[in-house]
């Protein structure tokens, strides 16, 4: 049959999780004399209506359903009589919301070339499913994958395009291990039976809030056709890292991480051994580990001190947010409402985290619980100094402190391995107590940077290739196995 004469079947279905609440929707192509499924679209929207979800549902089969077949004939079968019954021109749309959206599916394909049908909600699984699956998607924190989805598509292609990653085991968060398992599994092409490991194909980068896409169809994100699923990849930019001078330290705190911007970690053996890693399962499918503890990690605002580059830790005056730290507070918290994401808050004891940490509690309803271990170094003696004026006083004791992470700022402050090893702890703590949830870590840049680099095994000088502004979100998942996954880095989109 060819695309002239193909008609095919689009199922569509969206939910609101409170109406308006934490909404998704999911869509699926049929074919109508097989019922062989030959494309899925899902996609978790933030915070919208129940009706809202809806009509994106619909737009995004229709689009899934060009894709495929851009010369079709739509056979639209829905559960929500109001959008049938609007798409198909017997109500009036008079909701300001729907307008758009009607409009926007009424463009897919041309007019005559679509039908709807109302359907009971039983016979809508599919798509009812799938936008459940992403609603529980975003409820992690994570965009829904084409692999999320329980219907095996009929093709050898999708069969063999989901794969699982090796589970490494120990402490969470800790992927040295891990991650020599993995280069080992790829350097022999097999896996823990010593079979040939299955491949991953594709490119693209993976940003929050968004699907992946199918191969060559044109789709949306969040789209899964009959042909190979890509998986994506994270890119990443790294700029060279080079020791600091004396001079300015505006221009190094960037590379250095000093200050409230910023800290080196300790050496592998400044923190915990780990036990002896279990034997490795390659890229084989391995047991369901269930929803991960997914951190959000906030750093604060910017204080007074921010802009001047000034050392400022958890022995110096506690400052405030200033106004346009405040105001980076608002921002981040309307960006954190919008997804839906987040549902317990917990902030480091500094007045800067608290404030910050208030402000997006305030939006969502939830209460900020505190935690020392979140809280900032202690630079003793270097607190408000810049990194010029530390240079001229503390020579010697700075040039110790940056050799090596067991050594401390002039007056007793901390050591970046004590810093390291009281993150980890926190870590452990909390990863176990919130498995399954998203929560938000409002904190500075020292234990920001520190967990990232202790989720990724990376060595202590990558913590120098790292930039964290005021008020960015990056974000790790941590799983039973031990294993954990760094999600996003220094995102400052909703401060643009």
């Amino acid at each position: 049959m060819t695309s002239s004469s193909r008609e095919v079947i689009v199922e569509a279905d969206g939910g609101s999780r409170g109406n308006p609440g934490p909404a998704g929707y999911g869509a699926v192509v049929l074919d109508p004399a097989t019922g062989e499924t030959l494309a899925e679209t899902a996609e978790y929207i933030g915070v919208a209506t129940n009706n809202v979800a809806e009509y994106k549902g619909l737009v995004a089969g229709l689009k899934a359903a060009r894709a495929l077949f851009p010369d079709a004939t739509v056979h639209v079968r829905m559960d929500s009589k109001l959008v049938v019954e609007q798409m198909s021109g017997r109500w009036k749309i008079k909701h300001p919301d729907m307008k758009p959206l009607a409009a926007e599916a009424g463009r897919v394909f041309p007019a005559g070339r679509v039908r709807y049908e109302w359907i009971p909600r039983e016979r809508n699984k599919h798509a009812d499913r799938l936008a459940n699956e992403a609603m529980d998607a975003g409820k992690r924190g994570l965009p829904w994958e084409p692999s999320d989805s329980t219907a095996a598509l009929d093709t050898a292609a999708a069969r063999n395009a989901a794969t699982l990653p090796p589970a490494p085991s120990g402490p969470p968060g800790d992927a040295t291990a891990g991650a020599a398992r993995a280069r080992a599994a790829l350097a022999t092409g097999t896996g823990a039976s010593g079979e040939p490991s299955a491949g991953r194909t594709g490119t693209g980068a993976s940003a929050e809030g968004q699907g992946r896409t199918g191969t060559g169809t044109g789709a949306r994100p969040g789209t899964v056709t009959h042909a190979a699923a890509q998986d994506d990849g994270l890119f990443a930019a790294e700029e060279a890292f080079t020791t600091p001078a004396s001079g300015d330290f505006e221009a190094q705190a960037g590379a250095t991480g000093l200050t409230d911007r910023g800290a080196a970690v300790p050496t592998e053996s400044a923190v915990p051994a780990q036990p002896a890693a279990a034997p490795a399962q390659g890229w084989s499918a391995g047991p369901d580990m269930g929803a991960p503890a997914t951190f959000v990690l906030l750093r604060h605002g910017e204080t007074a001190l921010t802009p001047e580059k000034r050392f400022s830790g958890s022995g110096g005056t506690d400052p405030e947010l200033s106004a346009a730290g405040l105001r980076q507070a608002e921002a981040v918290a309307a960006a954190l409402a919008a997804r839906g994401t987040v549902q317990e808050i917990v902030s480091s004891p500094l007045t800067r985290c608290r404030q910050t940490a208030a402000a997006v509690a305030a939006r969502l309803g939830l209460d900020v619980r505190v935690e020392q271990g979140l809280r900032e170094t202690d630079f003793g003696a270097w607190e408000g100094l810049t990194f010029g004026e530390v240079r001229e006083r503390h020579p010697e004791d700075l040039d110790a402190w940056l050799a090596s992470p067991k050594a401390a700022p002039t007056g007793g402050g901390e050591s970046f391995a004590t810093v390291a090893r009281r993150v980890a702890a926190t870590r452990d703590r909390l990863a176990a107590a919130h498995a399954g949830r998203t929560v938000l870590l409002v904190t500075h840049v020292t234990p920001i940077k520190t967990l990232v680099r202790l989720a990724l095994g990376a060595p202590p000088e990558s913590l120098f290739r790292m930039e964290l502004s005021a008020a960015s979100i990056s974000a790790v998942a941590y799983y039973a196995d031990g294993n954990a996954s760094v999600r996003l880095l220094n995102d400052t989109s909703h401060l643009r």
